[in-house]
């Protein structure tokens, strides 16, 4: 017998002696008078035994039934042989059509040796920063690496992903490079879904603050001092922060641990082998999934994201922008080529002035001139070649070979020379210098 079953025989003896009555007995135990009288009709019948349970050491009948124990410790063993408990959990009932929970599977798994409990590890404990309040208020973002198409697809892919601080909801794409452009897109993705959020958390890399040489004040903004990603983020009213270590962002940081083993098993299961395929189950079942399962309320119901407007021009912002000196002749030097601007944006004024020139996204350079903005064409300019001459050159310049300049010049042996040259020695002996050394002639 256990504690509660003790306890309510000490109080069935009461009764039973006239110490207590009925109604006082069903109030110490915390029962209705009805319940207390079949309690007290079964211990007259059994005695002590009319106190224990009647089920107490038989199997229930709401227990898993063997057979599905078996087919769902065979699937995982067949299928989802690298997924952790909760996951296969979730693909069971959704593949399978077999409930279980995540506990009660672990529980077979570990009975069958498909898996093994894990051992909790002693960790330096962080404070943890309390959530934003507003969702759009704080977006954590980073890049991750990894093999999310194992060995169907390309080696590397990188997952750009941003994160709300309040809310946990995830926005994340796939991206053939780590780069400023990669990146522009996947914040115009985010723009157009949700708006401009009011801060950004990122870490300290290059695409976000430029490694500036001793002495340059990092906290002006200028072209020193900012990245393309940067300038950006000025342009559009979005405040970027920058994380001192991992552990700062740890939200996005951890959603990575997440992402590496459930979105590689979910991409396997849906077969995707290109980054194309890839993009779309993350957009059409993953997000929707992530959004379901892991967002959770925010503590204020104002959405801090704000509106693009009118005024804000998503491709002339998130481009590669730099200022450039109008020519004589109406055109900017870019990569290496001359770009012409058009007839129509020429106006006084306009020659060896400074302009912005941006090369958008599409691939097309843009200059904005005032406040409208004008296509380049590429023009090229003729070529430089040597200026040739006119008649004959003024010096004769005798061909190789036919030089007169060393004739009537006698050394001493020239006798000999001309003897083993083959020709008629016409001078007997040479000219002498005063000096003894020979002499022109």
């Amino acid at each position: 017998m256990n504690v509660k079953e003790r306890d309510r025989l000490k109080v069935l003896h009461e009764v039973e002696q006239g110490h207590l009555k009925q109604r006082q007995g069903a109030e110490q135990l915390g029962m209705s008078e009805r319940g207390f009288r079949k309690l007290l009709k079964r211990y007259r019948a059994k005695q002590d035994a009319g106190v224990v349970h009647a089920l107490r050491g038989r199997r229930s009948n709401r227990r898993l039934k063997d057979e599905t124990a078996q087919q769902a410790v065979e699937a995982v063993r067949e299928r989802y042989r690298d997924f952790g408990p909760t996951l296969a959990a979730e693909y069971l009932e959704k593949e399978l059509r077999i409930k279980l929970s995540h506990e009660t599977l672990r529980r077979l798994l570990i009975q069958a040796g498909l898996w093994q409990a894990r051992p909790r590890k002693l960790c330096e404990v962080h404070q943890w920063r309390p959530r934003r309040s507003c969702r759009g208020e704080l977006v954590q973002w980073d890049t991750s690496v990894h093999a999310w198409l194992e060995e169907r697809g390309p080696a590397r892919m990188y997952l750009i992903a941003l994160i709300d601080d309040a809310t946990s909801r995830l926005f994340a794409r796939f991206v053939p490079a780590d780069s400023t452009a990669q990146h522009m897109r996947v914040l115009w993705d985010y723009l157009e879904r949700y708006g401009r959020p009011q801060a950004v958390y990122t870490d300290r890399a290059g695409l976000f603050q430029p490694t500036l040489a001793p002495g340059w004040k990092g906290e002006e903004p200028g072209p020193k001092t900012e990245t393309q990603l940067g300038r950006a983020f000025r342009e559009l009213g979005i405040e970027w922060i920058a994380a001192q270590s991992p552990q700062a962002k740890g939200r996005i940081e951890r959603s990575f641990q997440t992402l590496q083993d459930r979105l590689v098993k979910g991409l396997r299961m849906a077969g995707a082998s290109s980054l194309e395929e890839a993009n779309e189950y993350l957009d059409k079942e993953f997000l929707p999934e992530w959004e379901r399962r892991f967002t959770v309320p925010a503590g204020s119901a104002v959405d801090a994201h704000r509106p693009l407007g009118e005024t804000l021009r998503l491709e002339s912002t998130l481009s590669h922008v730099e200022q450039r000196q109008v020519s004589n002749d109406y055109t900017v030097a870019w990569d290496g080529k001359h770009w012409r601007i058009p007839k129509e944006a020429v106006k006084p004024g306009l020659r060896r002035s400074s302009i912005r020139v941006e090369q958008r996204l599409d691939g097309q350079l843009v200059a904005r001139i005032g406040e409208q903005y004008y296509a380049l064409s590429a023009c090229q300019k003729p070529e430089k070649t040597a200026p040739q001459p006119k008649g004959e050159p003024r010096r004769y310049v005798p061909k190789p070979g036919q030089s007169n300049w060393m004739k009537g010049f006698h050394v001493e042996g020239n006798e000999a020379w001309r003897v083993y040259r083959g020709q008629p020695a016409t001078v007997s002996a040479p000219l002498r210098s005063p000096s003894g050394l020979p002499a022109r002639g």
